[in-house]
């Protein structure tokens, strides 16, 4: 069959990314069936059903006529939905004040319970966390991505370390600051991987920041320099007081991940 012919008798529409899976599986055990019954009264005849029949749902997503609606038609909500064919109800974002992070990475399969009342990440989240992070590693694919995900020109992305922060601008404009070079990568890469776990579109600026805040708490190897990770308290000085925070940083580098007061961090 020439190409020509093929296109004429493909339906985009219900082929590809837009493949009805319900469909699809239905029309192959009706094909299954009929060529079962074929196999028995008139065995020749079966095998050019199969082929007739899988080319047809190859090229048009289904073998019986009108299957699409007949699915969107009978076919109950609950299962359609676990093949994302239900009409996607609108939802209303969640702000920072409406969610609590731990509850959010626990019911999303990212951290689970390990030793004691302690969370751990899952191992897949944490090996695709790191995957993120190794190919954002150099300046060039941290600033493009960064930049990607801002919708910037990553050419005018430049970064800046001051003292304990580490900024992003945009041309002369500040995009971005984070405790260090580390705390953006674990952030950025979260940030990648975040939109497969959770319900990423539907979480404000705010409450995705805590959400990336968070994280960094369960990264163990430094994202910079692969160091150890560890956390302990310090006394930091202002010029009327003082407080006690837990600071969470990189051993061999230096980088400071997070530092959060340490009221915040025993509750």
């Amino acid at each position: 069959m020439s190409q020509g012919v093929l296109e004429r008798v493909r339906r985009p529409e219900y082929t590809g990314e837009n493949r009805c899976v319900p469909c699809t599986a239905t029309n192959l055990l009706i094909a299954a069936a009929v060529t079962a019954a074929l196999a028995v009264l008139v065995p020749p005849a079966a095998l050019v059903f199969a082929v007739v029949a899988v080319g047809s749902i190859w090229l048009r997503g289904y073998l019986v006529p009108g299957t699409p609606e007949l699915t969107k038609r009978y076919f109950p909500e609950w299962l359609l939905a676990k093949f994302d064919k239900a009409p996607a109800a609108d939802r209303e974002p969640i702000s920072a004040e409406d969610f609590d992070p731990e509850t959010v990475l626990l019911e999303s399969g990212v951290v689970e319970p390990c030793e004691g009342d302690d969370l751990c990440l899952t191992d897949d989240f944490e090996r695709a966390w790191q995957r993120h992070i190794d190919a954002i590693a150099d300046d060039d694919a941290l600033r493009a991505e960064l930049a990607e995900q801002l919708g910037l020109d990553a050419d005018e992305v430049t970064f800046e370390s001051h003292g304990d922060a580490y900024l992003a601008r945009n041309d002369t404009t500040r995009i971005g600051q984070w405790e260090s070079r580390s705390a953006l990568l674990a952030d950025l890469a979260a940030a990648t991987e975040l939109p497969e776990w959770v319900e990423w579109d539907r979480l404000d600026s705010r409450a995705r920041s805590q959400l990336l805040s968070g994280l960094r708490v369960f990264v163990e190897t430094c994202p910079s320099c692969g160091g150890l990770v560890t956390a302990d308290t310090e006394t930091v000085e202002s010029c009327c007081r003082s407080h006690t925070v837990v600071a969470v940083g990189c051993e061999d580098c230096g980088d400071r991940l997070l530092e959060v007061p340490y009221n915040e961090a025993t509750a």
